[in-house]
Formats: C-alpha cells, sequence, structure tokens
C-alpha cells in the first residue's frame, strides 16, 4: 500500500496478522479484525463452543455471526486474495519487540520466549549460553496462536481426543484423562500424512501437465486434418460442373464453420487446464513451505487446512476418435459421381453427422469413481437397456444431506425411513424439512445412468446442489422448484414435477425398479420403467446451468442398485 503521508489508526491493523485490516468485521466487544484471521482463530473452539476475542479476552456464547462493516472505515481499496491462501499470517512483516524508539524489522522468532527479534537484539540468543536451549525460527506472524486462551501458557502437548493443542494446564481439568502427546511427536505423525498428500499433488501436477501436452498435440493433428480436408474438397470441387459450385461453398464452409468451432473450444479447455495446473503449483508450493517449517504448533494448526489434495477444477478432455475431417473430404468425392440429387441426399446426411457427434469428450474427474468412458461409445440415442447401460455411473447416498428420519446402509447404497429421530450432527447441506436424500457425485458435462428400487411412496430425481435444505416449503421440496426435476411415483401412478408445475401421467407401467437417464449436454433427463425395452415414462428438457445431483424422497425404502457397463 502506497504512503498516503498520514499514519493509519492502530483499529486499520489486524492484531492477528498484524497487517492492514482486508475484510474488517468487528466483534461484539468492539475489536476489529480480518475476516479471515478471526474465522480461523475461533475455529479452533468450536468444541468447546465458548468464543473468546484475543484482545480483551471478552468470551461469547454461541459464536458470534460475522459480518462484513460496510462502508469500509479505512477507505482502503480491496485487495483480492489468491484463490489458495490457507495462511494469511505466515511470513509478513513484523518488527522487533526489543527496539526502543524506531522498530526494525524482526528476522528471526524465539519459540520459548515467544518474541520477535532484530538482527541486533538476536544475539544474545546466539552468544549466552542461557539462550542455548531456546529456538529460534524463521517463520513471523503467528506466535500469538502458540499461547493457551484459557491459560495464557505456551501450547507444548497436543490432545488426540479433541484434535489440538494444549498447554501443561490443559491436561488438568479440560483435557483430563485424554490422549496426551507432546507436539513433536504428533508432528512426526502428521507430516507423514502431509507427505502422502504432497506427492499426490505432485502426481497430479504430472498427470495434468502431461495432458496438455497430448491436448495441445492433438488439437494440432484436427487443424491439419481441417487444413488436409478442405484442400482435398478444392480439388475435388475444382473438378466438378459449374452446376455444384454451390455445393462446393457450403461443404467449405461446414468445414471452417467446425474447425472454428473446435479452436474456439480448445482453447477454453487449454486455459482451463493451465489455470489448473498453476494452482496446484501453487498448492504445492505451500505443502513444501509447511513441510520446512521448524514450528510444530504451527505445523499442527495448519495441518488441517493442508492435508486434503485439491478437488479436480477441470474435467478431462479428449479428442472423440469418431470425429473426423476426412468424412467431408469422402463426401465431397461421392458428390462428384452422384452429381446434384446424390448431393442432396449425402449433404443431409453429413449434416446430421456433424451436428450429432462432438469434437472433445469430457470426462468428469470424481477420484477414483471417475467415469470411464469408452472410445468406441455411441452417441445415438439409447434403445433398449444395454444401450443405456453403457452409460451406468456408480452413485452413493450423501450422509452430509439425509433427512433425521432416514438410515443408511449397504455402504450408503440403500436408505430407510424409520419412525424415530437419528440423531446425526448439525450440516448446512442437510435437509431438515422434508424426508429426502442427495447422491455426493456431481453430474456433468456428458451422460449419465442409473437404477432405483422403491417401496412406499417415493420421488425420483436429479436438483442443483444449490437447491435449499432448510424449512419445509417448495424452495427445498424436489420438483418444486426451479432448481430440480423429479418424478413422483406411488401406487396410484406417476407425475412429473418441475418448479411447481406437475403434470399427471395417466397409462405408465407401474415398476418398482425406475431408471433415470441424464443427458447434460443434451439438456434432457428421463425416467423409464425398466425392462430390456425400456418403456419411457417422462422426459424433461431443460437448460442445464450447474452439475446435478442425483436426488430421492423416500416414503419406506429407496436402494440404488449395482449396474455394470456391458463392455
Amino acid at each position: 500500500m502506497a504512503d498516503s503521508g498520514f499514519p493509519l489508526p492502530p483499529e486499520a491493523f489486524c492484531p492477528l496478522c498484524a497487517d492492514t485490516v482486508r475484510d474488517p468485521v468487528t466483534i461484539p466487544c468492539g475489536d476489529t479484525y480480518c475476516l479471515e484471521c478471526i474465522k480461523i482463530y475461533w475455529d479452533q473452539f468450536d468444541h468447546m463452543g465458548v468464543y473468546s476475542c484475543p484482545q480483551c479476552r471478552a468470551t461469547f456464547t454461541p459464536r458470534p455471526v460475522l459480518k462484513r462493516n460496510l462502508p469500509d472505515v479505512y477507505h482502503e481499496p480491496r485487495r483480492e486474495l489468491p484463490e489458495l491462501t490457507p495462511f494469511p499470517y505466515l511470513n509478513r512483516e513484523v518488527y522487533c519487540d526489543f527496539c526502543v524508539g524506531r522498530r526494525n524489522k524482526a528476522v528471526k522468532s524465539c519459540l520459548m520466549c515467544l518474541a520477535y527479534y532484530c538482527e541486533t537484539h538476536v544475539k544474545p540468543h546466539y552468544e549466552s549460553s542461557t539462550f542455548k536451549r531456546h529456538k529460534l525460527v524463521d517463520e513471523m506472524g503467528h506466535l500469538d496462536r502458540k499461547i493457551c486462551p484459557q491459560h495464557e501458557k505456551g501450547l507444548e502437548l497436543f490432545c488426540r481426543t479433541d484434535q489440538m493443542c494444549i498447554c501443561v494446564l490443559c491436561t488438568v481439568r479440560e483435557h483430563r484423562s485424554h490422549n496426551i502427546t507432546s507436539a513433536e511427536d504428533e508432528r512426526i505423525e502428521k507430516q507423514k500424512v502431509l507427505v502422502v498428500t504432497q506427492t499426490e499433488v505432485q502426481r497430479i501436477i504430472q498427470e495434468r501437465m502431461k495432458e496438455l501436452q497430448e491436448l495441445k498435440h492433438n488439437i494440432d493433428v484436427l487443424k491439419s486434418e481441417a487444413q488436409r480436408a478442405q484442400a482435398e474438397s478444392d480439388k475435388t470441387f475444382h473438378e466438378m460442373l459449374q452446376a455444384v459450385e454451390r455445393w462446393k461453398s457450403e461443404i467449405n464452409q461446414m468445414i471452417m464453420a467446425n474447425m472454428q468451432s473446435a479452436m474456439s473450444q480448445a482453447e477454453g479447455y487449454v486455459d482451463r487446464l493451465e489455470q489448473e495446473i498453476m494452482e496446484l503449483q501453487r498448492r504445492d508450493a505451500e505443502l513444501q513451505q509447511i513441510l520446512e517449517t521448524e514450528d510444530n504448533i504451527h505445523f499442527l494448526q495448519s495441518f488441517p487446512t493442508l492435508c486434503v489434495a485439491p478437488e479436480a477444477m477441470v474435467p478431462k478432455v479428449l479428442i472423440n476418435p469418431q470425429f473426423s475431417f476426412g468424412e467431408m473430404s469422402k463426401t465431397a468425392s461421392d458428390m462428384k459421381e452422384n452429381l446434384d440429387d446424390i448431393c442432396k441426399k449425402e449433404m443431409g446426411k453429413l449434416s446430421k453427422t456433424v451436428s450429432e457427434t462432438p469434437v472433445y469428450i469430457l470426462l468428469p474427474r470424481n477420484g477414483s469413481k471417475r467415469l470411464k468412458v469408452p472410445l468406441n461409445v455411441d452417441f445415438q440415442e439409447p434403445k433398449n437397456r444395454t444401450d443405456f447401460l453403457r452409460y451406468a455411473c456408480k452413485l452413493s447416498f450423501d450422509p452430509n444431506t439425509v433427512y433425521k428420519e432416514l438410515v443408511l446402509t449397504d455402504g450408503n447404497q440403500k436408505v430407510t425411513r424409520k419412525k424415530t429421530t437419528q440423531f446425526y450432527p448439525d450440516h448446512p447441506e442437510r435437509f431438515d424439512g422434508f424426508s429426502q436424500v442427495l447422491c455426493k457425485e456431481p453430474l456433468t458435462g456428458f451422460r449419465f445412468y442409473w437404477e432405483a428400487e422403491w417401496s412406499g411412496e417415493f420421488s425420483i430425481g436429479v436438483a442443483y446442489r444449490s437447491i435449499s435444505r432448510k424449512g419445509k416449503n417448495s424452495h427445498s421440496l424436489l420438483g418444486y422448484n426451479d432448481k430440480s426435476w423429479s418424478l413422483l411415483c406411488s401406487d396410484s401412478g406417476y407425475s412429473a414435477w418441475h418448479n411447481k408445475v406437475d403434470r399427471d401421467l395417466p397409462g405408465a407401467p407401474r415398476a418398482t425398479r425406475i431408471g433415470v437417464y441424464l443427458d447434460y449436454a443434451g439438456n434432457t433427463v428421463a425416467f423409464y420403467s425398466v425392462s430390456d425395452t425400456m418403456t419411457p415414462i417422462h422426459r424433461f428438457k431443460a437448460q442445464f446451468t450447474e452439475p446435478l445431483y442425483a436426488g430421492f424422497g423416500v416414503g419406506s425404502s429407496v436402494t440404488l442398485c449395482q449396474l455394470k457397463q456391458p463392455y
């Protein structure tokens, strides 16, 4: 921040990170902090339910709701933080605690003294035997987090029962009889986990870089094929009579339009893949930084944020082997031989083929449950159960969304409604008004098929993750809002629901097994009575704008069927 010539007031600095306040929030006692800093600080006390101000030690129960101060009283332009910034307090500019007058920049911090030292005042730690057991480290800006907020003693131990750093006095009351170990021993165990996480991140980086190279190569091949197809087409049409000149123009336009479309899509995929690699490299750098820290407490407190490998941001992009520009040049030769009547027929066939055959295949990345799309996949509409099973995907119910009267069994593959309330932990994604549950797996970019067996009245469908989960109203009921589509099934028949609009479906055969076919790119979700011929029940057409999740309303029980792809 540029020097304006006037000193900033003390309240313009966050006491936790010692930097200018970003996204300022004022807590009930009147003290002001960065939104992210106070959130991280209070997260450590969620298990206790009592939260305190790091400055005045005022306590609050329950946890105060944090809201940004509007307008920003410091009139500072908001600085955009990078997406991965788990340590806003790490290595910020910190000043020596022992300088008088003008304070020099600190170069070391002592884990025993819990103080910062400049080059001058740190010398006794090197020269005097009094400080021989003290530990100097390079990290700055987080010594305040080494003090126990309850007893104001140094944090030296780790409670494995509550998964938090504690002081010696904590073992007497709050953590009495708990599984206690030294911070150093716990760091050794958790470092093993973090090393595995970093190895996984590095593996993903290598995998993405390889994908990027392959994609760029295949894009060049596509471009060469387009240019070759256009050259062959020019040669063929040059030999044709002037009467068919108009067909030459049309096929050239088709080639160029598809090449431009393919190149335009490719630019987006390349940019997104490069961005993901940069984000992964940044995460790798953060992991390396925390692995090299000498401060055990800082390492342990940072561990929960960094131990989980990042989720994939970009689907894997493949060049569809069924897409080829060579088909266009071949068609031009056929047109030359058969003249006007054949030209009309072949152009119609070619236009249909091009419109239905995508250039790229997007493979959603769902960890070990990644959807496998065969190279010989048929992009025609499925007609029988074997066709549908080519798009079979493995789903599982999400425990975080399940209603309080539902019980999950069989590895989260079956859900049953009970008359008694189950004591699930509070979760923002849990339905609390209706007997509903969503599946974990996001569905986007391709085709998916799943089946479910049911008893009692039930509904089956798809929903955006942004569907409301709280309250007993239409915003959270499957099919009664613009964020979900559902089929309501009962002994008396079926009805289709979307955005409070229902449609009775008389004549549809009753079935205890329902199949759902989602063509995300085709903006279609359809329901079938499962058999060899697959009797259709209803089809929704919609413009999907978010990843979808399979959803169910449970009257008695619902079981996700285990399906195998026929290859």
